[in-house]
């Protein structure tokens, strides 16, 4: 099981949204990372056939993604859009009886599957609360239970966690790798922390193209030699360190600020130490090679 991506490119009139990406997706939860505007959902689209690539080629579980087989593709795949519209006077429950029965499940189907999905996300104490009375994370669940209805093969999310609290977006993480068990999960974020705790390997795309793909362990030992602390005591030394390198995060303590930065060859400064890797520095550092 998995999905092949092959030099696919997408063209809006001057916009050169992806370019030549290709990806290669086995079982289990693959992060696809990137910023705002680096391909992401048009990726996502164009797997869900939502729309078709200007080039390339798409291999979803052994079917190929072209207009002769589109329903058998949409048969394999769930998914969750960035920006989910429920029927505000809809209740939980009907919301997802009414999915169900557009996705062709009948009325027992439906059912076992929804009090399923309930149970698991801890939603069959809200089943009964109107869309337009639940929370943003609740609204994010709803979003994942119609993704999961038909127990698809492939699921892919868009930004999941995307302005929920700390405790919700733990909850959605945990549902997400509970679900990726024999299955396809494209988790596709910003949020870098969701990623590493959630998935082993991940893609990077950046303006179109693809920038990294692989082990997220082997991404962050790229950075290493190139991610460093240091103690700075003022004002001007901090603006001297901001001119020079990339700026991972400062916090103030009696003696200063301690600074994590980014450098790609060894800074000439005196007091300067190797510092411990994240994932997040691994990528501003994969970026910035890629300026």
């Amino acid at each position: 099981m998995n999905i092949k991506i092959e030099n696919v490119t997408k063209q809006f009139k001057e916009n050169k949204a992806l370019d030549g990406v290709s990806l290669d997706i086995g079982e289990g939860i693959f992060g696809l990372l990137g910023e705002n505007g680096a391909g992401k959902t048009t990726l996502m689209r164009i797997l869900t056939t939502l729309i078709e690539p200007t080039d390339g080629n798409v291999t979803i579980c052994g079917q190929k993604l072209c207009a002769s087989n589109r329903e058998e593709i949409k048969r394999l795949i769930g998914y969750l859009p960035q920006e989910l519209g429920l029927y505000p006077s809809l209740t939980v429950r009907e919301t997802l009886d009414y999915i169900g029965g557009l996705c062709g499940l009948n009325h027992a189907e439906r059912k076992a599957r929804i009090d399923s999905l309930l149970e698991q996300t801890n939603m069959h104490i809200h089943q009964n609360k109107k869309n337009k009375q639940l929370s943003g994370g609740m609204k994010r669940r709803v979003g994942l239970m119609q993704a999961m209805l038909t127990n698809p093969k492939v699921l892919i999310v868009d930004e999941p966690t995307t302005g929920l609290d700390p405790e919700e977006r733990i909850r959605i993480r945990n549902l997400l790798v509970d679900f990726s068990k024999d299955r396809i999960v494209i988790f596709s974020t910003h949020v870098i922390e969701d990623l590493s705790a959630t998935c082993l390997k991940l893609g990077v795309l950046k303006k179109g193209k693809v920038k990294y793909q692989g082990e997220i362990v082997d991404m962050m030992k790229a950075a290493e030699g190139h991610v460093f602390q240091t103690l700075v005591r003022n004002e001007m030394e901090m603006e001297d360190l901001k001119s020079r390198y990339s700026i991972v995060n400062s916090v103030f303590g009696e003696d200063g600020y301690k600074v994590k930065f980014i450098s790609k060859s060894y800074p000439n400064i005196s007091g300067i130490s190797n510092a411990e890797i994240s994932l997040e520095d691994a990528y501003i550092f994969l970026n910035s090679m890629s300026d």
